[in-house]
Order: structure tokens, then sequence, then C-alpha cells
């Protein structure tokens, strides 16, 4: 029987582990494939406090092995669900069940893809899904940024101030994002838009040297040279085999406040499974430090510890 079972061992998961070792618990954290999460796939971090530049690799790095040096235990287990008994859960794994009294659910979220060729190879090379951890990399250069949602405005109002061009790339003629930044943006002399435009090839072979984009109305295939490709078409959260126990918003996520408390008492949901409107590296351990010390609190009240 553990105490805390931790389901991601991404940076709010890790950090979970942490606390949780340190308020003296038995931490056990599950993952599917490997450490760290989306930030193992950049090359360089420049926005967390108080490091001014580290590998993705290497801070992943860095927090698993101080939650391991700790005595939290990583097992590279796919979780397959979560059940309730009468005084604690079940977490079912590819290889069994697993007994505990709380849960933490830091599953992360995945950068919804293009679906184009090479994309995979080009992360890190150019293709980014953050704009605000890789953005300062292009100052006065030119980009683009795929998507019609706030995130995608938001990505190009924020990059419109250190690139010299920016592209706004929309499959659509009209934007689902607030209109008051699209009119921000539209009073911008280095921010042009693309509207009912795809991509449907990367070009460059090493890094992004450019896109090639289809219009959908007229089918003209032109290129636009650009230095980066930012992402940002949405996030696919991998909540749904928790549902059962806890409740999921529209779009797929954890329904946990600033507290991380999910709606089965006893599972915690932190990082960016949760809803939250930011997601970086700094809000979810944050979520990992709040969500072990309310496991902890809720371990307490039930043990009488």
């Amino acid at each position: 029987m553990y105490d805390i079972v931790i389901v991601g061992a991404g940076t709010a998961g890790l950090s979970a582990a942490i606390y949780g070792v340190r308020a003296g618990k038995t931490v056990l954290v599950l993952e599917a494939l490997t450490y760290g999460g989306q930030i193992v796939s950049s090359a360089e971090v420049e926005n967390y406090p108080g490091i001014a530049h580290i590998s993705g690799f290497e801070f992943a790095t860095g927090l698993y092995e101080q939650a391991k040096g700790l005595g939290a235990e990583v097992r590279f287990l796919d979780v397959l669900s979560v059940e309730k008994t009468a005084d604690h859960f079940q977490v079912i794994t590819e290889d069994g069940a697993l007994e505990c009294r709380a849960v933490i659910l830091a599953t992360g979220a995945k950068n919804r893809p293009l679906g184009v060729e090479r994309e995979a190879m080009m992360v890190g090379a150019g293709l980014s899904y953050c704009a605000t951890c890789d953005g300062a990399f292009f100052r006065d250069r030119v980009t683009a940024v795929v998507g019609g949602g706030n995130t995608a405005l938001e990505d190009a109002q924020f990059l419109s101030g250190y690139c010299k061009k920016v592209y706004l790339i929309h499959r659509r003629d009209a934007f689902r994002g607030d209109d008051w930044m699209v009119r921000s943006l539209q009073a911008k002399e280095n921010v042009e838009f693309v509207l009912d435009s795809v991509v449907t090839e990367l070009l460059g072979e090493t890094a992004i040297e450019g896109v090639r984009i289809r219009n959908k109305k007229t089918g003209e295939i032109s290129d636009l040279a650009v230095d980066g490709l930012f992402v940002a078409i949405g996030q696919m959260p991998e909540n749904s085999r928790f549902s059962p126990l806890v409740e999921l918003d529209a779009g797929g996520y954890n329904q946990a406040g600033e507290d991380c408390e999910t709606s089965c008492e006893g599972i915690f949901a932190a990082g960016d499974c949760r809803t939250k409107t930011v997601r970086q590296l700094a809000t979810a351990a944050a979520d990992g430090a709040v969500a072990a010390l309310a496991a902890c609190q809720y371990i307490n009240e039930k043990t009488g510890r």
C-alpha cells in the first residue's frame, strides 16, 4: 500500500513526488514512456525562475534524479484506469493493480500535431509548440503561427514583439479567438494574416526554412520563407481513462482548480492535464507542490496521522 501514486513523470508529477516524499509519504510515480514530458524536446529553457539557461533534457533529468534521490519510486508502466474502493484506490496498470491512499493525475497533454511529413524531426529545429518558451530565439527573424484560437493569437502577439515578420496561418476566413486580439494584430505592421490556408509541407532539410501552404478555397499552392514555425492548433489531454471517477470539462481536461482537487475525493490533478489558463513549467511545478501537499493532508485526515 503506497500513500500516493502519481500518474505521469513530467514536471508536475516529479515535483509532486519531491513534495510527497519530503512530507514523509511513500510515493510511486508511474510513467508509460520516459520521464520529463514535453519539455524534454526543448533545446533550451530560459523562462524557469532561478535558472537562466538549461536544456529541457537537463531540466527533466535534474527533477527525476532529485525525486529518486529523496526516495520516490519510479516505474515505467502504462496506467489503464483508477478504481475507488471503500477506503483506498486501486491503480490498474498493464502489469496488474497497485493500491494507494491518494492519487495524483499528472498525465499532461499532447500538442495537437499538424500531421505533415517530417514534423517530429523538425521539433527543436525551427518547429515549436510553445511561443513563450522558444520565441526569443527568433528575434529579428521571420516566423509563422498556425492556428485560429486564442492561443494562436496570443502567440502571434508575443512573437510580434521579437520578430521581424509574423505570418498567422489559419484554415478558415475568421478566427475563433477574441475579436479584440484579432484587431490588435491587424494593426501591427509586422503581422500578416494568411487565411483559408493549411500547411501541407515543411521546407528545409535539417531545419525549417519555409512552409508550403494550400489555399482551401482556390487550391493555390504557395511557399512562405520562414525561420520558425509555431503550431497552436490545440492540445490533446489523455484523461478519458479516469473519467468514470473524475469529471472532465468540454475539452477533456480534469475539472480541478488552483487547489488541484478533482470531483473525486482523494484524487488530485496537476499540470497540463487540469483545467487552467497558463500551461508553463513554473505552473506545472507549482501544481505538483499544491497537489502533493493536498494529498498529504487528505491522507493525514483519513488515517489520523
